[in-house]
């Protein structure tokens, strides 16, 4: 029998902190990679990384708490607690809280492809190095994923 991995309040691992907190509760070993699930603090006011596309992954978002707005494409929604927002491979997306009150959600990654991104970023700010959008951008192409503006289906 496998075993079973339990995460409790404060668990995890913590790939970012600050205005946004990233707490990677499933890093993909469990699930033999086929799953990667973080949960992401939004402090008020706070944008989320620039638009982007993934090529080798889907991206799942369950709003917990408060109200998160996505961008897809030229499209706006904002989603509030119990919304769950499916980000298909080369969808164009971000997120972002423009709200007074921090929005926490639960992000999943089929396959767990894209959470050693997190940890990369967490390595470049323990590590002192710049993490402007290019230095972003930088680390997402790692992981299969580019900037909206960049990526070409096939």
């Amino acid at each position: 029998m496998a075993d079973v991995v339990i995460v409790g309040p404060g668990g995890g691992e913590i790939a970012l902190a600050g205005p946004v907190q990233m707490r990677i509760l499933e890093d993909g070993s469990t699930t033999s990679h086929r799953l990667g699930i973080g949960e992401i603090t939004i402090a008020p006011h706070v944008g989320g990384p620039p638009q982007h596309r993934h090529a080798e992954h889907d991206e799942g978002f369950y709003v917990v708490s408060g109200t998160a707005r996505f961008t897809v494409g030229d499209q706006t929604y904002d989603a509030p607690a119990g919304t769950l927002v499916m980000v298909p491979p080369g969808a164009p997306h971000t997120f972002a809280n423009v709200t007074d009150e921090p929005v926490v959600l639960l992000n999943t990654f089929t396959p767990d492809l894209y959470v050693q991104y997190f940890r990369d970023l967490h390595d470049m700010i323990a590590a002192g190095q710049p993490v402007a959008p290019a230095d972003i951008v930088r680390v997402m192409a790692r992981y299969a994923t580019v900037p909206a503006s960049e990526y070409a289906p096939s």
